[in-house]
């Protein structure tokens, strides 16, 4: 069950989509149930299905990704924004902070800017987001440039050093209420490969010999040594430089059973509160891990003097 405050609770109005973006209009079509569906194992029919939810749902008008980079499902990331938002509220008197004094810093925006899209468009956050990847960094810059509701309130920057996470792209100075990530979740090519191959044999019901990405996915986007458990583990252990400049931290993690070193490595550190946020896609469970090192008084206090009146 979706956060009940995203948009995307019910079935896609095709119908309506197709209105705002005609190009989608030849890759619909009437299941053997009579709704009207798009191939999903089609990587053009769900891009363009992105693009037209973008535009009609957060006023994107103009939304592409290079071929093969990543085409993130929406609601998922609408959820991971709604929750990380009622934890800014636990501090704020249960009030969701609103507004661009509010920052957020987006660890890999990739080429697709979703997460500052939806977080721009339902509570007028202004974001920084870091890229590795100069393709990538590049296109989600194209996104900010060409619409004018995102210009002024979303920061694309290059992190030059592909093995630093949060050190040498967050400044001395800056506050961030939130970091959010969506690490890279596999430890190899050949195991997101076969992760994507089964995704497709899944959606089409048929056997799949080669991994064609309905969702796309360049390797840093998917994969890195180690996988998600050494990204978060590494992203943890830089957090505790920053840890008077950001509020709190958080990561998707999408294997449960890297949860317990992750709990070790927070026990480690100086953090005054972690959990695991749930969140529930239908039969799929994804959860996500906030940790900070400020005590309640001092949330408080950080939300008097930022979230005031927002």
């Amino acid at each position: 069950m979706l956060h009940s405050r995203n948009k995307h609770q019910e079935r896609y109005d095709m119908e309506a989509l197709m209105k705002v973006s005609p190009e989608l209009k030849p890759f619909v079509f009437i299941n053997q149930y009579g709704s009207q569906t798009i191939d999903f194992a089609n990587p053009a029919a769900v891009k363009l299905l992105n693009k037209a939810i973008l535009k009609a749902f957060y006023k994107i008008e103009y939304w592409d990704i290079p071929l093969h980079y990543l085409c993130p499902p929406i609601p998922g990331r609408a959820d991971y924004l709604h929750y990380t938002a009622d934890l800014l509220a636990e501090c704020n008197n249960g009030q969701i902070p609103r507004g661009k004094d509010i920052r957020i810093f987006d660890v890999g925006v990739g080429a697709n800017c979703v997460y500052p899209i939806i977080g721009h468009a339902e509570y007028g956050w202004r974001f920084v987001g870091s890229e590795v990847d100069k393709t990538a960094m590049k296109s989600a810059q194209n996104i900010v440039i060409t619409n004018s509701n995102l210009k002024n309130n979303v920061d694309v920057r290059l992190q030059n050093r592909p093995d630093q996470i949060l050190e040498g792209i967050i400044r001395t100075q800056e506050l961030f209420d939130l970091v959010i990530c969506n690490p890279p979740f596999h430890a190899s090519a050949e195991e997101a490969s076969a992760s994507s191959i089964r995704k497709q044999q899944n959606l089409t019901g048929k056997k799949v010999q080669n991994a064609s990405l309905n969702f796309g996915g360049q390797s840093r986007e998917l994969w890195c040594e180690g996988g998600e458990l050494k990204f978060i583990w590494q992203m943890i252990q830089e957090s505790k430089v920053f840890a008077k400049n950001c509020l709190w931290f958080s990561s998707l993690v999408s294997k449960k059973d890297n949860l317990k070193s992750l709990y070790k490595a927070l026990d480690k550190t100086d953090v005054t509160n972690y959990r695991i946020i749930e969140m529930s896609h239908g039969q799929k469970i994804s959860r996500i891990l906030v940790w900070t090192y400020f005590s309640e008084e001092e949330r408080k206090a950080w939300a008097k003097a930022r979230f005031v009146n927002k």
